[in-house]
């Protein structure tokens, strides 16, 4: 990766525009002002499907059979986080630097199970325990099985694009409002289409729909138990909650259903989530509700995003899912590698 914080040393004067404000649209700007591009970023100003986000970095515990794909650019772009792309971001962002997934029930610890075999079979086991209690002394009584994912981080979502956005501006990148047709930019020598769920009104036929989660934000009191220290990711009775650790407190996350552009919090997914929450944690019940939220995934058939070339002059970087933060540096990398052939570089 270039040096942070600074323009490459021999800047081009090719014009970049990225429509997209939030992590993604943020992270490939950030990328192509140090490539030397003079970059324009279109956003709307109001808070995206970045804003909610739980700001899990967590490859090995989001995986699935059958998304190994997903898994391989997770691990790179995870490597990624910890090689540069936290450069130029206040230190305090990081979170967690530890995921521990653990199961409620017999079959939630057999779904565990699978997953721990699947990522043994791809060549990246995690550490099984049944002593979960031992390593989060505040996880309920009848907790015992699960894996720790060592190299897995979190980070503060919002401190990030915040971060983001204040590095652009250090490197001249200049903000715009949105556009609603791609001839709208039309000065610019290229384009990046990174506005999450609305990419299909720029490109029609893009196979992108959004997917709505709702997330809590719950804070410490004084009198409750500490903060984890941890991301503590649990299946509750088949279901999937996860606990972030933030400053102030816990991120819990998150419901996944669809609802059209609906991002309203329902009573239903914010009781699902209390409920599965002070189950795995019941400390949790003693800290205040300070925010319900709703944001929409940018989500593809097989989870995996779409970044690349769609012609000459146009490239798409969305459909990242539940994976936007994780995904991040890779998606940045891969559009200035595009960039660099565009512009007939090959190193």
């Amino acid at each position: 990766m270039p040096a942070k914080g600074v323009a490459a040393v021999n800047p081009h004067p090719n014009r970049l525009a990225v429509i997209g404000g939030g992590v993604i649209g943020l992270a490939v700007a950030r990328r192509a002002a140090q490539d030397g591009w003079r970059v324009r970023v279109h956003r709307t100003g109001t808070p995206g499907a970045s804003w909610v986000a739980g700001g899990m970095l967590a490859p090995h515990s989001e995986g699935w059979p059958g998304e190994e794909r997903l898994l391989q650019i997770g691990l790179a772009s995870l490597a990624l986080w910890r090689d540069g792309f936290l450069d130029g971001l206040p230190p305090e962002v990081v979170t967690s630097r530890e995921s521990l997934v653990v199961a409620v029930d017999r079959g939630d610890a057999a779904d565990l199970r699978t997953v721990g075999d699947w990522l043994s079979a791809q060549g990246h086991s995690v550490t099984a325990t049944t002593a979960a209690r031992d390593i989060e002394p505040l996880l309920a009584q009848t907790i015992r099985h699960g894996f720790v994912a060592e190299t897995e981080l979190a980070v503060d979502n919002r401190a990030v694009v915040d971060g983001l956005a204040l590095h652009c501006e250090r490197l001249g990148v200049e903000w715009a409002g949105p556009v609603t047709a791609l001839d709208e930019v039309s000065d610019a020598e290229a384009v990046v289409i990174a506005n999450g769920i609305d990419a299909p009104t720029l490109w029609p036929g893009l196979p992108i729909r959004p997917v709505k989660g709702e997330v809590l934000r719950l804070r410490w009191r004084r009198g409750c138990l500490p903060i984890p220290k941890r991301v503590v990711r649990a299946r509750v009775h088949g279901r999937q909650v996860y606990l972030v650790p933030r400053a102030d407190g816990v991120v819990v996350g998150a419901t996944q259903y669809e609802h059209g552009r609906d991002t309203a919090p329902s009573v239903a997914g914010v009781r699902e989530l209390l409920d599965d929450a002070c189950e795995v944690m019941p400390a949790l019940g003693e800290y205040e509700l300070a925010e319900c939220a709703a944001g929409l995934r940018p989500m593809t058939e097989d989870n995996v995003p779409i970044v690349g070339r769609l012609d000459d002059r146009t490239l798409v970087a969305a459909g990242h899912g539940r994976s936007g933060f994780l995904l991040a540096p890779w998606t940045a990398d891969t559009i200035a590698t595009e960039l660099r052939v565009r512009e007939g570089v090959t190193t």
